[in-house]
């Protein structure tokens, strides 16, 4: 006689739920639907006839006291009694698993999440922009309202699953008959059947239209930034809830400004003469016209900074700043007197160089205070 014990893996001791524990786990690796070939099927059939008998308080008393627990029945012949629904808790969670307990489906399903991109220019991104938006989506049907039959109609229970949404399916096996559950293709588990589909949407609950909405770009957006329209995606099938539309900024380049972060650049071109004696220019900025002083001895790649005046700041206060770049231009054509006129001026600041010496790129701190000091 086998020892029941010992082919479950249990103690002589242990309780209904440890019995039950130990096969359950033994059932998902030996059962032959995973782990095919003879020794496994033969396995199988051995903790299943310790559980048989273990699982009887009756069968179990007779097999503790030396006796025949099925009473001088054959070896083997564990089916007496057996209760199948044991092997299928083992693959399925919920005790109704074998005989369906899914229910039918629902047909309204969530709206998929729709993506656009929107082209803004800089200065819409500065200070932020309304806009319009037209899209090419699906929207719940008009003339049937979502529920895909015709107006009256409705829908009916399905015949040949009853409403439940799944048919069962019994097969015999080795350990007798084994019933399953499968979605029922009559109805594609819906349980309903839609009789009369709408003419207009052809049974899905939605139509797909061009419709145009109104969008508010906050200040401070750049390139990739994405904005979160929730419910404005597409309807989904049988009316169900919308999905998300997002929208994606590109910011198109400016011919004067580059954006850095939340700075703006500019370069601008300045006459010798007046970078040498200073002046005041007009820029064209985001903000209107501003005066920008020009100091006397700009040299090119100096920068002025004007504080407030780049790109609004999106999460936060505040707006970044506007650097303007110097560029000095040396005149390339001379008139005689014009020429005449610069030699006398090197002359008189000493800056000629016959010799040809060379000067270092970077004077430093003490090469600066000497120029001041010299006056050149």
């Amino acid at each position: 006689m086998n020892d029941y014990y010992q082919d479950l893996g249990v103690s002589r001791d242990a309780g209904p739920e440890d019995i039950k524990r130990a096969y359950r786990k033994l059932a998902r690796k030996l059962h032959p639907d995973v782990n095919a070939g003879p020794e496994a099927e033969e396995e199988f059939k051995k903790v299943s006839q310790a559980y048989d008998v273990l699982s009887d308080p009756e069968k179990r008393r007779a097999f503790d006291a030396g006796a025949d627990p099925y009473g001088g029945a054959a070896a083997g012949g564990f089916g007496q009694g057996f209760s199948f629904s044991d092997i299928m808790d083992a693959f399925f969670t919920n005790a109704g698993a074998g005989g369906g307990g899914r229910g039918p489906r629902s047909r309204q399903r969530r709206g998929q999440d729709a993506l656009i991109r929107l082209d803004l220019d800089l200065a819409q991104a500065v200070f932020g922009a309304e806009r319009e938006l037209t899209i090419d989506t699906a929207v719940a049907c008009g003339t049937c309202h979502g529920d895909g039959a015709q107006p009256g109609s409705g829908t009916r229970t399905c015949d040949v699953c009853g409403g439940r949404g799944e048919v069962q399916q019994v097969q015999r096996s080795f350990l007798g008959q084994v019933m399953t559950s499968r979605p029922c293709t009559a109805c594609q588990g819906y349980g309903t059947v839609i009789a009369n589909p709408c003419f207009e949407c052809s049974g899905d609950g939605r139509v797909r239209t061009r419709r145009t909405l109104k969008i508010r770009v906050p200040a401070g957006v750049d390139t990739g930034t994405r904005i979160q329209l929730a419910g404005e995606g597409e309807v989904g099938a049988g009316a169900g809830p919308a999905g998300d539309l997002y929208v994606e900024i590109a910011v198109t380049a400016h011919e004067t400004f580059q954006r850095r972060g939340d700075d703006l650049h500019c370069s601008f071109e300045l006459p010798m003469t007046s970078a040498a004696l200073g002046t005041t220019i007009k820029l064209d900025t985001f903000d209107g016209m501003t005066d920008l002083e020009i100091k006397p001895g700009t040299q090119s790649g100096d920068v002025i900074t004007l504080r407030g005046k780049g790109v609004t700041h999106l999460r936060g206060t505040g707006r970044g700043d506007l650097i303007v770049h110097a560029s000095v231009l040396t005149p390339t054509r001379l008139t005689g007197e014009q020429e005449a006129l610069l030699r006398q001026l090197a002359e008189m600041r000493g800056e000629e160089r016959s010799d040809g010496r060379l000067t270092p790129v970077n004077h430093g701190l003490f090469g600066k205070l000497r120029d001041a000091f010299l006056g050149k």
